[in-house]
């Protein structure tokens, strides 16, 4: 059985074209990208190694091995960073054996109160399960019509993956689905992100396991919506984290003119005030 790590590991060799690296073209392969000799030489370690290692039967690299693969996967620092968090859960730092229970939901006042103090901006609280936990009255406009803040306990990445709406009112559906299933691994415990996997795996299909099970470190790039009123929106994205809640705050930010011209004629539509979601 594969392991988070082996996992992140097989796909990045798997996306690598050697030619991209200095080496040479060996002919036809088997599966394409980097060979495990290849990489298992780069490291400085032995195939037989990277072999257990990808299959999950060595869960227990050492932080000098975990290094030198980073180093010849040559990746960048959010994906080294990514590395290491999946050889601790793969070692068990982050235990896997504890009954998984739901994150906390509810927002300390005063991050309730930069909320409103961010009114009528767009801003949102969330988790990295994607659980909409509060949200300015601005945010509620640029979603309206969306089906997204429908229900009692709104979650992003569950709207995502299962709400055929969300791929019109996303422009660029493919980059936050990868976000959100990214952001799973990023929950606030192992056990967290496992129960809600299992909540959302039946209802999302085989395409949110693929990118769940692929590690794809997200750009996070421009925001683009669809809103059904016919606005096509452009937004930048701050990120705060709010320590010790395993929360963040959001807040979007128009990206051009003509997104702050629309945004703000979908503010002077009616909106409910600043909601908090128990």
């Amino acid at each position: 059985m594969g392991t988070p790590l082996g996992d992140f590991i097989r796909a990045k060799r798997d996306s690598i074209q050697p030619e991209s690296l200095g080496l040479p073209d060996r002919g036809r392969r088997r599966s394409p990208g980097l060979r495990r000799l290849d990489l298992a030489t780069r490291a400085g370690i032995s195939v037989e190694y990277l072999t257990r290692i990808e299959q999950g039967r060595d869960r227990n690299p050492s932080v000098a091995v975990v290094n030198a693969l980073a180093d010849a996967l040559s990746l960048n620092a959010p994906e080294r960073n990514h590395l290491r968090y999946l050889a601790k859960i793969t070692g068990g730092v982050c235990s896997a054996h504890a009954q998984p229970t739901p994150p906390r939901r509810d927002v300390r006042p005063p991050v309730l109160e930069t909320l409103r103090l961010l009114e009528p901006g767009i801003a949102m609280v969330t988790n990295r399960l994607g659980d909409v936990l509060a949200h300015t009255s601005g945010y509620a406009s640029v979603t309206r019509g969306t089906g997204l803040l429908d229900t009692d306990t709104p979650n992003l990445t569950h709207y995502v993956f299962t709400d055929a709406r969300a791929r019109t009112f996303f422009a660029d559906w493919d980059d936050v689905a990868d976000e959100q299933a990214f952001d799973l691994w990023l929950g606030p415990s192992i056990e967290n992100s496992e129960w809600f996997s299992r909540e959302l795996a039946p209802a999302a299909g085989p395409d949110f396991t693929r990118r769940l099970n692929r590690h794809v470190v997200p750009r996070r790039g421009t925001l683009r919506l669809n809103h059904p009123s016919g606005y096509a929106l452009r937004l930048l994205r701050e990120t705060l984290t709010l320590s010790p809640d395993t929360q963040q705050l959001v807040v979007f930010l128009p990206a051009d003119e003509g997104t702050a011209r629309a945004v703000d004629q979908l503010r002077h539509r009616p909106h409910g005030p600043l909601r908090a979601i128990s």
